[in-house]
Order: structure tokens, then C-alpha cells, then sequence
């Protein structure tokens, strides 16, 4: 849990960069995002004047000064809930999560989550990256079973999400469809936003609308009414993976959001499984590849079909 600190910079750097930018930079030891809630809060100060807007642009001579207060408890309480732990050093570890197993706390899930089993097995991670999400940098649906990292302190949290916003992660699932992709391999570009029809649901958007959705998939087995795909995310939407397989007419298997409302076969999640996942830890010069195999549910539903 970090300490009370003051700090104060004068500034030298390029005209018009923004605050939450430009103190990132110059306090590594914290998240981003970490610093956005403090410039919002009041605690940010240009020439002795109280700036609450993270993209305030500062200008040559100007200082720069931030109160950072204590990290505060969160309300969570730390349940020793077994964790599969693939990996684990001083930055951060990188968790199995099974499907069923909700990654942090949220409307209707506030006890059993992945968040609150890590923080029995690593109570550093309180306050990192967020109170309610505590190590959070990326998520997988509560369905979704596979890899998923944690930090456990600000830096690491921070060098995560800049590989992952750089797009320099490789992540690779296993996905069980209905039927068969047009293609064997293929490519699908189609933006994903909110579903104006359904406010709770995302959906595939016209070109010029949503955010930016890119996946790759490859064929690995055929079966007589499905088919088991390899498929790469180069984005990370929410929902981007089934969204997709749905929108080139394969919805994933067990998915009765964006697929068939009664499964084809009897399955109690969706068969999408976080199978490998290829990353640079901090303080590495070579990427680290982490690999998880299929839940035996998963393994014999295969073996079943074969």
C-alpha cells in the first residue's frame, strides 16, 4: 500500500502534452489510469491552480505539482477460493480461471469472483490498478475459461496495459462452432458497439460506427456439425471473439447471447478457452509464452464428437 506523497515537476516537454501524459511519464512507479483519478479528484495542481481534466495541455515553465494520498482499503474481502496459478513472480502471476469464475466484482457478483480469490493469495495487489479491480488489466467473460494476468504492483500494471494497448500481445483461443466459417482461415474486420436494440447486449456495427474489432481464425478440426477453430483477437473487445463467429455464421458453442438459444450439445459454458497467451514481462528482453490446455469437460465433449 503506497504512502502519503507530494511530488512537483517543472515543465520541460513538448507544448500542448497532456497532464495525465506527462506526469505517467514522470511516475512510472504508477498505473495511468491511477493518475487520471487523482487529476480528477482535485488532487492536481498547474501553476497553483487546482486542474481536474486529465487531458489539460501544459505549456513550457509551467509546474506541475500532485498530492498523492495513501491507497485506501478496499471493501473487498479476500476469499481463499483455490486458484490454478500457472506462473507467478513479484510483478504479477498469470491464473487459469475457470469458466463459471467472474474476474471482479460487479452487479450480482460481489462474493466468489477472481479478483477476491487473488487477494487472499496475494493481498499486495489491494489498490492496484483500481479498489474494485484490484491487478485487473485484462478480463475474460465469466463463461471463458483460460489465461488471464494479474498485477501486483503499479509498475507492472502499467507496462501490462502498455503491451496490451501497443497491441503486442498475442493471445490465441480455442473456440468449439456451430457448423462450419465460410473459409477454412479468414480474417474478420467489423467494428462491435453497443446493440441499439438491446442495451445490455454489444453487436456487430456498420463500417464507421463502434470501435475497431480485427480477429484471425484458423480450422484445427472438422466434426459433422461443428467445427474447432484457432482464433487470435488483434483487438480486445468485449464479447470480440463471439460476436465475430457469430457474425460469419458460427456462433460459439453454449453461447445463447450471440449464438443458438438451446445449445447444439450439452455444455455448461462456452466452448472458448484462453489457450495461450505470449507476453513481455517487465524487466524481460524476450517474450514469455504461457499455454493451458482444455478443462477435461471441454476435452471430452471433443473427444465425444470425434
Amino acid at each position: 500500500m503506497s504512502g502519503e506523497e507530494n511530488v512537483c515537476f517543472n515543465f520541460t516537454g513538448e507544448p500542448g502534452e497532456r497532464l495525465d501524459k506527462y506526469l505517467a511519464s514522470r511516475l512510472p512507479s504508477y498505473s495511468r489510469s491511477r493518475l487520471q483519478g487523482l487529476i480528477r479528484v482535485g488532487y492536481a495542481q498547474v501553476d497553483g491552480k487546482v486542474v481536474v481534466k486529465t487531458g489539460y495541455p501544459l505549456a513550457e515553465g509551467q509546474t506541475v505539482e500532485l498530492h498523492i494520498p495513501p491507497s485506501q482499503p478496499s471493501d473487498l474481502v479476500p476469499e481463499a477460493i483455490p486458484l490454478d496459478i500457472i506462473y507467478e513472480n513479484d510483478d504479477l502471476m498469470v491464473v487459469n480461471k475457470p469458466a463459471g469464475m467472474v474476474v471482479h466484482p460487479a452487479a450480482g457478483h460481489f462474493r466468489g469472483t477472481l479478483v477476491h480469490a487473488a487477494l487472499a493469495h496475494a493481498p499486495q495487489l489491494e489498490g492496484i490498478g483500481g479498489e474494485q479491480r484490484p491487478g485487473v488489466v485484462h478480463r475474460l467473460d465469466k463463461n471463458t475459461s483460460g489465461l488471464i494476468l494479474l498485477a501486483k504492483n503499479d509498475r507492472s500494471h502499467r507496462w501490462l496495459q502498455h503491451q496490451f494497448r501497443l497491441r503486442k500481445v498475442d493471445k490465441m483461443y480455442l473456440a468449439l462452432v456451430d457448423g462450419a466459417p465460410p473459409t477454412p482461415e479468414g480474417r474478420v474486420e467489423a467494428p462491435i458497439g453497443r446493440d441499439t436494440a438491446h442495451r445490455k447486449k454489444l453487436a456487430v456495427l456498420p463500417p464507421g460506427r463502434g470501435r475497431e474489432a480485427i480477429s484471425e481464425y484458423f480450422t484445427r478440426q472438422c466434426f459433422a456439425s461443428h467445427t474447432l477453430l484457432e482464433v487470435h483477437p488483434l483487438t480486445g473487445r468485449t464479447h470480440q471473439i463471439r460476436l465475430h463467429m457469430a457474425f460469419i455464421g458460427c456462433p460459439v458453442v453454449g453461447d445463447t447471447l450471440y449464438g443458438r438459444k438451446k445449445p447444439t450439445l450439452l455444455i455448461e459454458q462456452h466452448f472458448l478457452h484462453a489457450a495461450r497467451l505470449k507476453i513481455l514481462l517487465p524487466g524481460d528482453t524476450t517474450p514469455s509464452v504461457f499455454e493451458s490446455p482444455l478443462s477435461e469437460d471441454l476435452a471430452r465433449l471433443l473427444q465425444r464428437l470425434e
